[in-house]
């Protein structure tokens, strides 16, 4: 699948974004499937709404999304939940873990979504103890800690089959050690699947061995 953002325009920034160049805003740039893409941008630039914006969950923009060149404005709902499950994961800056699930109950969730499970519960512990998490998957939650949390969204996204890999700072929470841990599992799983990344971040890094390093 190939991404391609055709001078996205986010509303709401529309006149910050206006005085400063991009490689991203109000152009036209395409990923092709398998690249491994690191956006670098300062606070307050888009990054979680440009997340927001390939996964089709805010739509005040100018501008198009196309998968395979085709207008997301045309995907219907079914076919983009179909994409969500198939061709497209995402680790959310925010989580999204529900809070009152256990964290192996919320990677099951994702693990079962299409009833066709890529890995057995057995890769569940396999990840879990790779990521040192291992000893609260059977803890709520809301009861862990922000670098758990954030690693049990990692696994959680790495559970789903997918060609595009979507991370909006995903080792915000993590030092220097689980962050290294992290990384090479999702570079793990994404050579095993030949697939692509885009990750979006504040600074500069030497996490993997990016594709392309792009400025928002």
């Amino acid at each position: 699948m190939t991404i391609t953002l055709d001078h996205i325009i986010p509303i709401p920034l529309r006149d910050k974004l206006a005085s400063r160049p991009s490689d991203i805003w109000n152009t036209n740039i395409s990923f092709a499937e398998g690249e491994w893409i690191k956006i670098n941008a300062p606070s307050g630039t888009g990054k979680t709404t440009l997340v927001h914006i390939i996964w089709q969950i805010r739509k005040d923009f100018t501008g198009k999304v196309f998968y395979d060149n085709k207008s997301a404005g045309d995907i219907s709902a079914n076919v983009m939940s179909d994409y969500r499950q198939q061709k497209l994961s995402v680790i959310f800056q925010d989580m999204r873990l529900f809070a009152n699930l256990t964290a192996r109950e919320n990677i099951e969730l994702k693990r079962q979504m299409n009833g066709k499970p890529l890995y057995d519960a057995a890769m569940i512990d396999s990840m879990a103890a790779a990521l040192g998490v291992g000893h609260v998957m059977h803890q709520q939650a809301a009861t862990c800690s922000y670098g758990e949390q954030q690693r049990i969204a990692i696994i959680r996204s790495l559970m789903q089959p997918f060609k595009w890999l979507i991370m909006d700072e995903p080792f915000s929470h993590l030092d220097k050690d689980n962050t290294r841990k992290a990384a090479a599992l999702i570079a793990e799983q994404c050579k095993k699947r030949n697939a692509g990344f885009l990750l979006t971040d504040l600074d500069v890094d030497d996490h993997f061995e990016y594709t392309k390093q792009l400025s928002l």
